[in-house]
């Protein structure tokens, strides 16, 4: 059975990135094995703690790397990717073997699809940061800049995303696309 690792750009319990992702995950369902990536206690990259590699480093990289594919569900912070997320594939952008870079990453090759939920927008601007940055990383990005959700007005109030039929049928065409790459 295929394993796909799900990446939550927001750290917050109620996310509305959590929600996609959970929506994603009920329609691919028996079809892969979903694992949540928790990186909330990640250091902020910096060279001079690079090497030997952190232990939370070294497992997340082991986590990605026993998985098949990667699913980034993210929200839009002024028009691109949160930091939080941006700090993570800093460090899974790095060599596995101190300063070879010719002895690959955690990600590269690794097959990735985007999406994202939030304002008017649905996300537009970090989708196509955040694809953009995942070419560089040597990813291989499946479907584009993926499925963008403009969250209903009254989610910020509920903290309840509520989906539209066309939204659904958006989210389940990327998963049916997705489990067909991978």
């Amino acid at each position: 059975m295929k394993k796909i690792c799900m990446i939550v750009g927001s750290l917050r319990k109620g996310s509305f990135n959590l929600q996609v992702a959970k929506k994603a995950a009920e329609f691919i369902g028996t079809r892969a094995e979903i694992s949540y990536l928790d990186y909330k206690d990640i250091p902020l990259m910096n060279q001079d703690i690079e090497h030997p590699v952190p232990e939370i480093i070294a497992n997340i990289r082991k986590q990605i790397q026993q998985s098949d594919a990667v699913w980034i569900c993210s929200p839009e912070y002024n028009f691109t990717l949160p930091g939080t997320l941006k700090n993570l594939l800093d460090w899974l952008s790095r060599p596995l073997v101190a300063n070879n870079f010719s002895s690959g990453t955690a990600v590269m090759g690794k097959k990735v699809t985007i999406c994202g939920a939030g304002g008017k927008f649905a996300t537009a601007g970090m989708r196509k940061n955040l694809k953009e940055v995942l070419e560089f990383m040597k990813m291989e990005v499946i479907g584009g800049e993926g499925t963008g959700i403009a969250v209903n007005p009254d989610a910020f109030a509920t903290d309840k995303v509520i989906f539209t039929e066309e939204q659904l049928k958006e989210l389940s065409n990327q998963v049916e696309l997705f489990l067909e790459k991978i």
